[in-house]
């Protein structure tokens, strides 16, 4: 431990980045007090020693410290933050200090962020439905409570309105449920937008959010997400919540790591982005889950923007490696004017059948979303038909999924921004949606679902 013991040896500042000499029994990770001789404390993590230097990355950045004034007092443990129910209604900013007028968030107990291993034998699998309110997602991609699931997008999309749209409406069916929002890197425009979005969540005690806008630190960024899963699990496994973390923008997060590896002067890799980007993004995302013997959950809907739209990007594919799925916009479906523009045939929930279905959603769900998604890919095939040898020379049956695909983009998919549609509503727009086709074309759903459900013109 290295409390009460000051250094006055600091040698350089670099960026977000301070080098302290002659230093003795410094860990990894530990949380740093650097006061100068006028002006506020900052805060710091050491993130790396070596001999008697450490480097720690000032919370704050270093703009205006002279070294030479500069005390540094190493704490001897990581960052700490008080956990616990205090934290839901509140509005802070990425290092948890209040936005909202309010006093410090206060807890019952301390977790580091950094998060503890979860022994792998103590996980339970994901199960049971976190319903969004959104017709495109629970019907097609739906959420499981312990599930990763991100949201990949582009430049333009109406990423942030779909994420706090699901921030703002998502239930699990009656039991304790709450959101922990994380936006990182947003303008002050957008961190309102949040804010007004998610008020009625936020009044009920429902919300925790964190604003980590464009001109905060950049290493504030590299904590915002630490610190939303870090009270995500106090809330779930301790005090028995289901609960659903947001993090959006992980592009934004993933640039402030490579500007930080850029500092100290590390050798890059894929477009300069530091070797460790997967493990370090595993190191968030596998926060999430179910713990066997403690109640609660936490479920990640990580965002994460494409640039140019390349899935190959080193930001989503590292991500697609670690999560289970991807929901993913389009550009053509937003320039169809539907919202919210989820691309179906691209988007996939690999846990979706532990949580719909029978017990779960209701017994026609997944029978439901497969024939929606094979008739849709049918009439892809048949869209680029027609564009060959026009509409005319189609058959009736092509002619059908036409239609359909108008249907399903129209009556399905395309909802309003502050709407909320329950799972029964959902299904019965998507069962309205299959019913465009002969049932000669629903070759997918039992002749039970069929029966009690007879076409418009009884075919």
């Amino acid at each position: 431990m290295n409390t009460g013991v000051e250094y006055t040896s600091v040698r350089e500042l670099r960026g977000p980045l301070a080098v302290v000499d002659k230093v003795e029994g410094v860990g990894w990770d530990e949380f740093v007090r650097l006061t100068p001789d006028e002006g506020e404390p900052r805060h710091g993590l050491v993130l790396e020693v070596d001999r008697d230097t450490a480097v720690v990355q000032v919370l704050e950045d270093t703009a205006g410290l002279d070294p030479a004034r500069l005390r540094a007092a190493f704490t001897g443990t990581p960052l700490h933050i008080p956990v616990g129910s205090g934290w839901l209604g509140r509005v802070c900013n990425g290092r948890g200090e209040p936005l909202d007028g309010g006093p410090p968030v206060f807890g019952t107990t301390t977790s580091a962020v950094g998060g503890n291993p979860v022994n792998p034998v103590r996980r339970e699998p994901p199960a049971d439905p976190v319903l969004t309110g959104v017709s495109a997602v629970d019907a097609l991609t739906t959420l499981v409570r312990g599930q990763k699931l991100p949201v990949f997008s582009a430049a333009g999309l109406p990423h942030l309105e779909l994420a706090a749209q699901i921030a703002a409406q998502s239930t699990a069916g009656g039991e304790p449920f709450c959101v922990v929002f994380a936006a990182m890197g947003v303008t002050h425009a957008d961190a309102a937008f949040v804010r007004d979005a998610l008020e009625e969540r936020s009044a009920a005690g429902e919300l925790v959010l964190l604003l980590n806008t464009a001109d905060d630190p950049v290493i504030e960024r590299i904590l915002t997400p630490r610190i939303a899963l870090t009270v995500a699990e106090r809330l779930a496994f301790a005090e028995g919540r289901h609960v659903l973390v947001v993090m959006t923008d992980m592009t934004s997060y993933a640039e402030a790591l490579r500007e930080v590896s850029a500092a100290r002067g590390e050798i890059p890799a894929r477009r300069a982005y530091p070797g460790y980007l997967y493990s370090d993004l595993a190191s968030l995302y596998e926060r999430c889950g179910r713990i066997r013997g403690l109640p609660g959950s936490v479920t990640v809907l990580p965002v994460l923007t494409m640039p140019a739209g390349d899935v190959t990007h080193p930001v989503p594919d590292l991500t697609g490696y670690i999560t289970e799925g991807q929901i993913v916009l389009s550009r053509r479906t937003h320039a169809q004017g539907v919202y919210p523009p989820v691309d179906a045939l691209s988007s996939l929930s690999r846990l979706m059948r532990k949580g719909a279905g029978p017990g779960r959603t209701r017994e026609d769900h997944l029978d439901v979303a497969a024939q929606l998604l094979s008739a849709l890919a049918r009439a892809r095939q048949v869209g680029e038909l027609a564009d060959l040898v026009g509409r005319a020379a189609l058959s009736p049956a092509d002619r059908a999924y036409l239609d359909f695909e108008e249907a399903f983009s129209r009556g399905l998919v395309d909802q309003r921004r502050d709407e909320t549609r329950t799972l029964e509503q959902t299904l019965e727009r998507a069962w309205q949606v299959l019913l465009t086709l002969p049932r000669s074309q629903l070759s997918m759903l039992p002749a039970r679902f069929l029966d009690a459900r007879p076409s418009p013109d009884g075919r």
